[in-house]
């Protein structure tokens, strides 16, 4: 057996184990049974560890008895609703959703790619890819295909245009110029993590946002490496169908006019925010402390960035006649929260089960020990993070969904990791990294079919193995590269977000 047809038996391995993997869903269910059952357990046989930082002892909570019970059916409910992940997320989705429905996103996309010159056509295909995840699906269902229909009129090997198209949008998932709802979503997360050890603590969506700017320069640059130096010259002289396909380079004149009218808002709202968060008095600054940090601004981020896209795709929508009246702008807003609907369904579940591992105290007392294994083994922060991306790299390839893996991963991995003097932001950081490195070579991906059927498009002959191969060296490189960001970032001591350390203090 060849290296390449071992490779393909190995990930045929690995896709087999995760698919028979339960719906993430499933998945909190039984983790939530698990939780109940071993709490039982535990409290049994008195398990008790010494709180590191008020010297209080943490003794195991039995929730299988009665007042567990009462407990859990008492604060069911409560637990969903205030869920940090769920209401910041589906708030930003209302907005975004107007732009995506009015055509706002995806004209920009395909403005984006189409308009590039050809000498930095990779860069940008591979740069919107990252840049896409602001509007979560838009750039697999729109970006992906473009791409490959531009290579194609450009004269270049339209597979080599998804694979870069596909490699940005999906293994750069996590990087960003914006704040998104990737960001609500894992901020929301680590917070509930990280007050299971510091009730006081929260993780601002901005809490990596310094790292996501360079995180997304960095896998542009490099993505655009490994389509020019690998994945160009592996398709040289490979035959395609479809030769004869080309893609329009003009938008219509009515989407022209409303990316002009949009941009003109976009103009006047940026020109509002300088002026609140400018001026040391602005407006949107902290009225005691003049101070950015826990300001308006950041306090009403996420319903800024509602404002914004709705603003903005309301704009677009009228103008380009996508949007009639008020009743198209409602029934957007409608069709994402449809879409939604399994983000709504696993957060419930997932609310229950991190309610659940918090009353119980497992999570800490699992955070004691193993913080104490770690500091008997002597690790220091930066190869410590790096086990950890890799840890998160090989996790991705079981469980594709990056909230549901954060959610079973962050009440354990925070708080453990905050007693090792490493800051909840920093953990996040190390989790994208692993997280998305390894989208593109998992067919577990709910994504990875769909690229798979634009493949074919131009390569009938193409199996799942040809996919993988084809995106195994991204998956290399954007590990190798953006690990080695983290290390640099961790011993230079930058801030990941505005106000935030790569150390936590206690």
């Amino acid at each position: 057996m060849n290296k390449l047809s071992r490779t393909r038996s190995a990930l045929d391995r690995i896709e087999k184990a995760g698919n028979a993997l339960p719906h993430p869903t499933l998945l909190f269910v039984f983790l939530s049974l698990l939780v109940i059952v071993l709490s039982a357990l535990f409290y049994s046989i008195g398990t008790a560890v010494i709180h590191p930082l008020n010297g209080n002892s943490i003794s195991v909570v039995n929730l299988l008895s009665l007042d567990g019970f009462n407990r859990i059916t008492g604060n069911m409910v409560k637990n969903f609703t205030g869920f940090a992940p769920v209401g910041p997320v589906l708030v930003v989705m209302l907005g975004i959703g107007i732009a995506e429905k009015s055509g706002l996103i995806q004209s920009l996309l395909k403005l984006l790619v189409l308009k590039a010159p050809d000498t930095l056509l990779t860069f940008i295909v591979v740069f919107a890819g990252v840049m896409s995840s602001i509007a979560v699906d838009s750039g697999y269902v729109v970006l992906i295909p473009v791409s490959g229909m531009v290579f194609l009129a450009a004269g270049r090997n339209p597979i080599a245009g998804i694979a870069a198209s596909f490699a940005g949008v999906s293994a750069g998932f996590s990087a960003n110029l914006l704040i998104g709802p990737v960001d609500a979503i894992l901020g929301g997360i680590s917070t509930e993590a990280a007050q299971l050890l510091d009730p006081g603590y929260e993780v601002a969506a901005t809490g990596n946002y310094y790292f996501i700017i360079a995180s997304t320069l960095l896998l542009s640059i490099a993505g655009t490496w490994v389509t020019e130096k690998f994945v160009m010259p592996s398709l040289d002289g490979s035959s395609t169908d479809n030769q004869a396909e080309s893609v329009s380079l003009h938008l219509p004149a009515a989407e022209r006019k409303a990316l002009k009218y949009t941009g003109l808002l976009v103009l006047v709202i940026g020109a509002l925010l300088v002026w609140g968060l400018v001026p040391e008095q602005g407006f949107l600054r902290n009225p005691e402390t003049s101070s950015i940090i826990k300001s308006p601004f950041m306090s009403g981020l996420i319903a800024i960035i509602f404002l914004i896209a709705a603003l903005c795709g309301t704009v677009y929508g009228y103008i380009s006649g996508t949007f009639s009246n008020g009743n198209d702008i409602v029934e957007a807003m409608e069709d994402t929260m449809r879409i939604m609907a399994t983000y709504i369904v696993l957060m419930f579940f997932a609310a229950q089960f991190v309610a659940f591992f918090s009353w119980t105290n497992l999570g800490l007392v699992l955070a004691v020990e193993g913080a104490d294994l770690l500091k008997a083994a002597g690790f220091s922060a930066i190869p410590l993070m790096i086990c950890f991306v890799a840890f998160c790299a090989l996790s991705n390839l079981f469980i594709g969904s990056a909230s549901a893996k954060w959610a079973i991963m962050a009440p354990i991995f925070v708080p453990m990791l905050m007693l090792s003097g490493i800051s909840p932001e920093l953990t996040q950081a190390a989790y994208r990294v692993g997280d998305s490195s390894t989208n593109i070579i998992t067919p577990l991906m709910p994504y990875f079919a769909l690229v798979y059927a634009f493949v074919k498009r131009y390569d009938k002959d193409a199996g799942m193995g040809t996919m993988i191969v084809l995106m195994l060296p991204y998956s290399l490189i954007f590990l190798l590269t953006w690990s080695l960001m983290l290390a640099v970032w961790i011993f230079a001591g930058w801030p990941l977000g505005p106000g935030v350390s790569t150390l936590y203090a206690g």
